[in-house]
């Protein structure tokens, strides 16, 4: 690690946590495009880093996380949080893992970003005319539990957590703004998962310049965040979920006819 991986693998992070395009098929793809070695402690780099990337919707959206007009409200918004965060969490202990192992590779990630561009251009085409049909605030339960099975797509390296999450909510008749910003919430739970599981398990070896590393990647993948987040919303409404479905489709393709 040095700073320059540093700084290319946080800019990446923050930029691509939040919008439909992958970020872990995108740092795949970045470490072997500028010939990053992902050893154990580049991976480690590239989860505990997500902590600024949620400490950036944090700071967004602090007035809906800490400001409630009621201790019910509270209540209903963070238990949503938590039923839709439930199926990642669960299934993640069982088999992210594995999925890593054998999944892990350019072909599979380019594959996910094509199929995945196409998707996103469907769904597109599919909300046309349609008008959001609940809110964050009124969406069930049940809602909420297929929103997280949704999620564990994205176990699968190109597939995209934000992706799934937005249309998932979408689908389920959330506006792309709202789908948004509920994809947003629920990585607050499942990024703080992975980055405390990471970070326990490599504070007993890391080192003094380790550390200045993990604190620099987390503060400027936090400020990027922050960026990308109001970047992001606002192309959304111009350009829907298709313009990011063509950019995927395209990256898809380079990385197949470059491989």
């Amino acid at each position: 690690m040095n700073w320059f991986t540093a700084t290319i693998l946080s800019v990446v992070e923050g930029i691509t946590e939040y919008l439909p395009i992958s970020s872990t098929g995108h740092l795949i793809l970045t470490a072997h495009f500028f010939g990053i070695h992902e050893d154990t402690y580049v991976k480690s780099f590239n989860i505990i880093i997500q902590s600024g990337a949620i400490a950036a919707v944090l700071v967004l959206y602090w007035k809906r996380f800490f400001s409630f007009s009621s201790i019910e409200k509270a209540k209903a918004f963070y238990f949503r949080i938590a039923v839709a965060f439930l199926p990642a969490a669960v299934l993640g202990l069982l088999v992210k893992k594995k999925i890593d192992a054998i999944l892990g590779s350019d072909t599979i990630v380019a594959w996910a970003l094509l199929v995945g561009g196409f998707v996103l251009i469907g769904m597109d085409w599919h909300e046309r005319g349609r008008r959001s049909t609940v809110s964050i605030e009124s969406i069930s339960l049940r809602s909420c539990v297929y929103i997280g099975l949704i999620q564990c797509l994205a176990f699968i390296p190109g597939v995209s957590r934000a992706g799934a999450t937005m249309l998932g909510g979408s689908f389920l008749g959330l506006s792309k703004k709202e789908a948004a910003e509920f994809s947003f919430f629920l990585a607050v739970p499942t990024l703080m998962g992975a980055s405390v599981v990471k970070g326990a398990g490599l504070i007993k070896d890391i080192s003094s310049d380790q550390i200045l590393f993990l604190l620099y990647g987390i503060f400027l993948s936090f400020v990027v965040a922050i960026l990308a987040i109001k970047t992001f919303l606002n192309l959304l409404s111009r350009v829907g979920y298709s313009g990011f479905g063509v950019y995927r489709i395209l990256v898809g393709t380079a990385v197949l006819i470059l491989m």
